[in-house]
């Protein structure tokens, strides 16, 4: 069954070259005009694989789609965008971009980063990540390095199926904090960096895998 991308941008002539684009690629593509009308059409389709979100159009931004995207799917989302600010994409990464890719852009570009983001998104789903020697299934919350398992607090565990999620892009302290904690907690963002230390020493060598953000958060690279 071929997988299905979500396409939406106010520009017409874009969707339609991405589209015909992908289309070649073996995909099946929904287009939309804006954000309202992009939530309409995930509802209608919830087998939606990847979103390709253009940040500036009317009606409904793509901030407040990818927002809203986040609340309630899992798939991919890569945003296009003609802004290239490095304050802009630290935003979105925080609301949960997956991927960016900058206006004007070669077609065969973003078929990589789709690819990718896809790639990532399917190992995470199936609930197995692997890293080298490092094994983590988030199913039954086992971690192994070289075949011997590491005992993992509950709240490591979340930890590890955050970063795991977010692969690759910068999370504040407080976004750690108030998905692994909750937003009712009352402690303060030390909590976190007490964790991932204690984290870091356990996964050993692969403690190089989170990384500190200055000024920021952590980002789990791989």
């Amino acid at each position: 069954m071929k997988e299905k991308i979500l396409v939406v941008d106010d520009e017409k002539d874009l969707r339609l070259v991405i589209s015909d684009f992908l289309v070649k690629e073996g995909y099946d593509v929904l287009e939309a005009a804006n954000g309202a009308q992009a939530l309409e059409v995930l509802y209608e389709h919830e087998d939606v694989k990847c979103v390709i979100l253009d940040v500036m159009m009317p009606v409904m931004d793509g901030w407040s789609t990818l927002r809203e995207i986040k609340k309630d799917y899992e798939m991919p989302v890569i945003m296009l965008t003609a802004r290239t600010q490095i304050d802009d994409e630290v935003f979105g990464f925080e609301l949960g971009a997956d991927d960016y890719v900058a206006k004007p852009f070669v077609a065969a570009r973003l078929m990589a980063r789709i690819k990718s983001v896809l790639k990532k998104n399917h190992l995470v789903l199936d609930g197995v990540f692997k890293f080298e020697n490092l094994d983590y299934n988030k199913v039954s919350c086992v971690l192994k390095i070289s075949d011997e398992v590491v005992e993992l607090t509950p709240k490591e565990h979340e930890l590890m199926q955050f970063f795991i999620l977010n692969k690759n892009i910068a999370l504040s302290r407080e976004k750690i904090l108030d998905h692994v904690w909750g937003f009712d907690y009352f402690g303060d963002s030390r909590t976190v960096d007490t964790h991932i230390k204690r984290l870091r020493i356990k996964l050993g060598d692969y403690a190089r895998l989170i990384k500190t953000v200055r000024g920021l958060g952590y980002r789990f690279e791989v």
